[in-house]
């Protein structure tokens, strides 16, 4: 007698899935990072990656005092950097935390509050904090458009950081790029007056549209004194000299080497 056919269970499915794209040779991405609501925001999709036992050993011993949890209530900020001096520069999407933790290093009397949702990241980032005594670093590893919404209070940012985003480099991907204009309308609220947005990648194509969307915003005003000629012929602002607080990773200095450009933007908000 023929067995019925046992119906998979949706994690079953779910695995089934992300084996077939891998062997079709595409990266996976976590189905958390996958919206069901097209139109949303969504700051990041989540990378395969494998934490190694220093990184997780950083992440058992140094989280509970440096990974603050989502909460949809705004966060306290001195209580949650220990009442270090109150100043707040956010950073969306730090990578491996080389970049962060040198910048906080370098700045003592900065806090700075990184967002990232990679755990191999969260985990290198803290075993550098562990390493190099840091502690004006707090992290909190959820969608950053989710973490600007509900636990930023408006007024409350002295700087933002966002360096070398996914660039999403097929043409039909481009409208994934976290920066547009709606983006930009979130976290402007966010800032103080006098607030400083720092951006930078590599990929001389998303530099322009990044360039184009922060010029056409009356909010804020370009602090270089060069001149971009944009795609549809206006003149414009353009880009800045590299900040000496932000370190050239080896990645960076191997494009470099190769003749790759990386393209600076620093706007102020008025």
């Amino acid at each position: 007698m023929t067995q019925p056919k046992k119906e998979k269970t949706p994690a079953e499915i779910l695995e089934l899935a992300a084996e077939t794209t891998r062997l079709a040779g595409e990266e996976v991405a976590s189905t958390s990072a996958v919206s069901l609501w097209p139109r949303r925001i969504k700051s990041f999709v989540m990378r395969a990656g494998r934490t190694t036992s220093g990184q997780q050993k950083a992440l058992d011993e140094l989280g509970p005092q440096f990974l603050l949890p989502f909460s949809k209530e705004p966060i306290q900020w001195r209580e949650a950097f220990a009442n270090l001096p109150p100043k707040y520069i956010l950073e969306i999407g730090f990578g491996m935390g080389e970049t962060t933790a040198h910048i906080a290093k370098i700045r003592p009397d900065d806090n700075f509050l990184a967002i990232e949702v990679h755990e191999p990241g969260v985990g290198a980032l803290l075993k550098r904090i562990g390493e190099e005594s840091i502690h004006n670093i707090r992290i909190i590893r959820h969608d950053a458009v989710e973490v600007i919404e509900y636990m930023l209070g408006d007024a409350s940012l002295d700087g933002f950081h966002l360096f070398f985003p996914d660039p999403w480099h097929k043409k039909k991907h481009n409208k994934r790029r976290l920066v547009q204009p709606g983006f930009i309308e979130k976290i402007l609220p966010k800032l103080k007056s006098g607030a400083y947005i720092h951006m930078a990648t590599d990929w001389e194509e998303y530099a322009y549209q990044m360039l184009e969307v922060l010029s056409q915003n009356p909010q804020i005003k370009n602090t270089s004194t060069k001149l971009e000629r944009l795609e549809d012929g206006r003149e414009v602002l353009g880009f800045a000299t590299r900040p000496a607080y932000r370190p050239i990773t080896k990645f960076e200095n191997r494009g470099l080497k190769l003749g790759h450009g990386v393209w600076d933007l620093m706007f102020v908000k008025l």
